[in-house]
């Protein structure tokens, strides 16, 4: 149910290609680094969303979502599950098309408030994995 493989292909496929993700930073020991690199390989432009609003992979960071003064259209998140619904709600707010909790990021009623606003989610997959599938 939360990583339908239907909604996991248009997500990556049909929906856009500007991805802010959140919790990137510049540490490149983190999976959110190593995953924003595979998604920039496929031609998405990645958005980086941490506190520290550092460069990555050559974009400009944000300190948050409210803060990126162009449309986004998957919000992929890289933080805590307790910290992921307010993320998601963000994305909501902002008028992203969809929302990807990362493997491990799971907030039920989250999802369910995600998708009873419109948007497209997939929790507890990662897009990295997922994208190179779709060969």
């Amino acid at each position: 149910m939360y990583g339908d493989p239907a909604t996991i292909r248009k997500i990556l496929t049909e929906l856009g290609d500007t991805w802010a993700i959140v919790g990137l930073s510049s540490n490149e020991r983190r999976a959110a680094y190593g995953v924003a690199g595979v998604l920039q390989r496929f031609g998405k432009r990645i958005v980086p969303v941490h506190p520290k609003a550092e460069t990555v992979h050559g974009e400009k960071g944000y300190a948050s979502l409210e803060e990126i003064p162009f449309e986004v259209d998957v919000v992929d998140v890289f933080v805590n599950s307790d910290l992921a619904g307010p993320v998601a709600d963000e994305a909501v707010t902002i008028g992203a098309k969809a929302v990807w909790f990362q493997l491990g990021v799971i907030d039920e009623a989250a999802y369910e408030r995600t998708r009873a606003a419109g948007l497209d989610m997939v929790m507890d997959r990662c897009p990295a994995i997922e994208i190179n599938s779709l060969r």
